[in-house]
């Protein structure tokens, strides 16, 4: 790249990051809000799911968007580049990471098993199991990240800030072997290995229902899934085939461009920030569509679900609270009315009793 062009590139990440914390944030939060407390015609399981994705993507737009890429951009010396927070940080980003991987592949899996048995559909339809597997989840993806924490070390570095050169501390990767050994294990763990697994059964699903589709009529189909869960379950399939379409999409880039960093271009001299080098212009692009898939999810869900294009409309507008109330008042209303009929038919048509087959006991 040119320097104009570079230049261009530097300012549109600079205004790309903190314009994804701007939307994502509250997009996230929103989103956790109309799954929760909204009826969006998901399943039990379904809206756990879901709603932990919610929350573990905004930790990962807060932690990586935020605090890290915005203040890379925007700051010379953001307060990460001293000890305790160079390793904290790092920690943090990386459970977030893992946890919203790994719930988008624990759904899928419990999708397929759920497709594919009674016994499964009897199990997995348990919310409180449910919430269970989201809490382990997000539990040993912050466990796992325990070691990211001692990749990077805080070192003193001469920089050159507004033409005076200058001696700041900056956390750099820490280049040592256990170090490439963890990161390389970080990096099919948190793309290579969910990648691999979303995609396997995500075309199990899609066999299984096309298999489904041409063995049994629309009949036997409705009663295997149940008359009332059945589109309960569909909707359900197609907001997680499309949430999983995009985590693919959007993280494969950056798996594929990591490794090659990490191989080809794996030296101590070579310069991450020059952007005349392809790779790293592909490396930084990878990395700008990876954010995006965790703040992408609200607007999936509008895409592809009609209920939730409700839901969203009922709430921006308030009108499923003025529905809910004028239900109340009439239920209410007809209650009594219906009751004082009862009390005046009552005393106004007495009613005589008439006994039969009577028998006399001793």
């Amino acid at each position: 790249m040119e320097g104009a062009s570079i230049s261009v590139f530097v300012t549109m990440q600079k205004i790309y990051y903190p314009l994804l914390c701007i939307v994502g944030i509250p997009a996230n939060l929103f989103t956790f809000y109309m799954i929760c407390f909204r009826k969006s015609g998901m399943s039990n399981t379904a809206i756990v799911y879901l709603s932990c994705l919610a929350i573990v993507d905004t930790f990962y737009v807060v932690w990586v968007i935020l605090l890290d890429l915005t203040l890379t951009f925007w700051t010379v010396q953001p307060f990460w580049h001293s000890n305790p927070w160079c390793g904290i940080l790092g920690f943090l980003q990386y459970g977030s990471l893992y946890s919203s991987s790994w719930i988008v592949v624990v759904f899928t899996i419990e999708r397929y098993l759920v497709l594919r048995s009674t016994a499964s559909k009897q199990n997995f339809s348990q919310t409180w199991d449910t919430k269970m597997f989201c809490t382990a989840i997000v539990l040993l993806s912050h466990l796992v990240s325990v070691p990211m924490g001692w990749i990077n070390i805080v070192t003193p570095v001469n920089l050159t800030v507004h033409g005076e050169n200058m001696t700041l501390p900056r956390c750099r990767y820490r280049n040592h072997t256990y170090s490439t050994v963890i990161v390389w294990i970080a990096t099919f763990l948190s793309g290579g290995i969910p990648i691999v697994l979303v995609i396997i059964f995500n075309y199990l699903i899609g066999y299984h229902l096309c298999r489904a589709s041409n063995l049994f009529t629309k009949e036997e189909r409705r009663i295997m899934y149940g008359r009332n869960t059945r589109g309960t379950l569909t909707r359900t399939i197609f907001i997680l085939g499309t949430v999983s379409v995009a985590f693919v999409v959007l993280s494969l880039p950056r798996f594929v461009t990591y490794c090659i960093l990490r191989t080809r271009y794996n030296d101590e001299s070579f310069n991450r920030n020059d952007y005349s080098i392809p790779i790293n212009v592909a490396g930084d692009v990878a990395n700008m569509l990876q954010n995006l898939n965790s703040t992408t999810n609200f607007l999936l869900y509008c895409m592809v679900s009609h209920r939730f294009r409700q839901e969203l409309v009922q709430a921006m507008t308030c009108k499923a609270k003025a529905r809910e109330l004028s239900t109340l008042l009439n239920h209410t209303t007809m209650k009594v009315f219906s009751v004082v009929n009862h009390k005046a038919s009552l005393s106004s048509s007495p009613v005589t009793v008439v006994l039969t087959s009577l028998k006399q006991t001793e």
